[in-house]
């Protein structure tokens, strides 16, 4: 009951962190700029919602199709179709509590084909340990195809975080935040060593060691180069998702695909900071394509109508998955003759 008053509390916690985004973006535009918000979205292509949506929905096919090659090592051959329903239906799970997703594929494949549901945690961290890897990949490549915009909105951000009331740099600041996480470290360190038999150093060595055995994985998969392509080919996905996404509102419909990247990458930190990324996502797309010259109002009015976009392929797909699956399967069992 504690546990999961406490998973609730963190859940409305971050809920209300991304309507205080929403709340806040939407303050952030001048009163004489509201018409153009408006108007951005009124007059938006949403006949380009077609072509999002197929191109997401082949992202999430790929996932599907990389996740069974995370399993056979382990010896279990999942079909397609159980595996693209149980990615679905995960994602469906997140919009409502975060992280319960990665149960339910979990079980729904336990189930339906028979794999282990514990055997199949190690592929989730092994997963999440790749889209880390692959968002840092991301960054790098906004880094360095857009220096002068992604350098000068990370700079903007480390001068907000370290400037006093008038405006000016305080050093006082940085050299606590500097202390902090030293101490921070150290602490660590210190516990490790000190309170090895404590249950919370205990469960931190155990996610420590999933992430280095979800990564060490992908040595012992027979299909390296297709896990490899498979990942590449989600996040280019994603690129081209965001590129097409760009053009369906003034002010944005210029931009290419270097200003795609950058908006995915920061975009994508906001998927991470709210559940299912609401307001944080389009704010924060907002604010790097200000440094391309976009209005913010316009921005926000874009990253509004592609996160809204995101949404109603998980829902619309995330829906078909969850009435597909029993009938999918009574159907397969029949076919078996069992």
């Amino acid at each position: 009951m504690k546990k999961r008053l406490i998973a609730i509390l963190k859940y409305l916690f971050f809920l209300g962190i991304g309507v205080f985004l929403v709340w806040w973006s939407l303050h952030q535009i001048p009163p004489d700029k509201w018409g153009e918000f408006k108007k951005a979205l009124q007059t938006a292509k949403f006949g380009l919602i077609a072509p999002v949506f197929f191109i997401l929905s082949l992202s999430h096919v790929l996932r599907a199709l990389r996740w069974r090659i995370l399993m056979e090592p382990m010896g279990y051959h999942p079909g397609f179709a159980n595996s693209f329903f149980a990615v679905m239906i995960g994602y469906l799970a997140n919009l409502a509590v975060p992280r319960l997703g990665e149960v339910l594929k979990c079980t729904i494949l336990a189930k339906y084909e028979k794999v282990p549901a514990e055997k199949l945690v190690g592929t989730i961290v092994a997963e999440r340990a790749f889209d880390v890897i692959s968002l840092g990949i991301v960054f790098l490549l906004a880094f360095t195809l857009q220096f002068d915009i992604v350098g000068e909105y990370g700079k903007q951000l480390f001068q907000e975080m370290f400037q006093t009331k008038t405006g000016s740099f305080s050093s006082t600041k940085l050299i606590i935040v500097g202390l902090i996480i030293l101490a921070l470290l150290l602490t660590i360190k210190f516990w490790f060593k000190q309170f090895a038999h404590l249950k919370l150093v205990i469960l931190f060595k155990k996610i420590l060691k999933g992430i280095w055995e979800g990564l060490s994985s992908v040595n012992k998969l027979k299909n390296k180069g297709l896990f490899l392509f498979y990942s590449a080919g989600i996040w280019f996905l994603y690129i081209l998702g965001t590129w097409v996404g760009l053009s369906a509102t003034i002010g944005t419909e210029h931009l290419g695909l270097p200003d795609a990247i950058s908006a995915l990458a920061f975009a994508s930190i906001g998927m991470i900071v709210t559940p299912g990324g609401i307001g944080a996502y389009a704010f924060f797309m907002a604010k790097v394509l200000e440094k391309s010259g976009v209005a913010f109002e316009l921005g926000f009015a874009n990253g509004t109508l592609q996160w809204f976009a995101q949404f109603l392929i998980v829902l619309i797909v995330g829906t078909i998955c969850v009435l597909a699956l029993p009938v999918y399967n009574k159907r397969k069992l029949h076919e078996s003759g069992q």
